[in-house]
């Protein structure tokens, strides 16, 4: 897992960060911030929000542009509502084909996500942190 973990941010570009916050103290916003400084382009879904550290923000998954590619679909939502959002990235892979990687932060996962991602064939990710992975890896 963990060469996999190495290889994947190597390889990423794009990153949609479900959930992302416009509070400069919120989890969400502070990682969102640091993946924007070290080169990767953030995708910031919220309802809540038109931008975010100077990003166009999406109400939902299947609002943004087909024409971005998105490799990693990071989570930050309270873990009753990761299956719903498991289940709107397996929508968006049916819309646009693409099938990101889905990544679930620290205490956000949970077993309906995790088997509704596995029954769709994503990579699926869970409990681990982004940004302590990147800098564990390429920091």
């Amino acid at each position: 897992m963990s060469h996999s973990i190495k290889h994947l941010l190597e390889s990423a570009e794009t990153i949609a960060i479900i959930g992302c916050s416009a509070k400069q103290y919120r989890t969400s916003h502070h990682i969102a911030a640091y993946l924007q400084q070290n080169g990767y382009r953030i995708i910031p879904i919220n309802p809540e929000y038109d931008e975010i550290l100077g990003e166009k923000v999406y109400p939902t998954l299947l609002d943004v542009p087909d024409d971005v590619k998105i490799d990693i679909a990071d989570i930050f939502r309270n873990s009753d509502h990761t299956a719903e959002m498991v289940n709107q990235i397996i929508d968006y892979h049916r819309v646009t084909g693409q099938k990101p990687t889905i990544w679930t932060q620290l205490d956000v996962s949970s077993d309906a996500a995790k088997k509704k991602a596995g029954e769709s064939e994503f990579e699926y990710i869970e409990n681990k942190c982004i940004m302590v992975e990147h800098e564990k890896y390429l920091g």
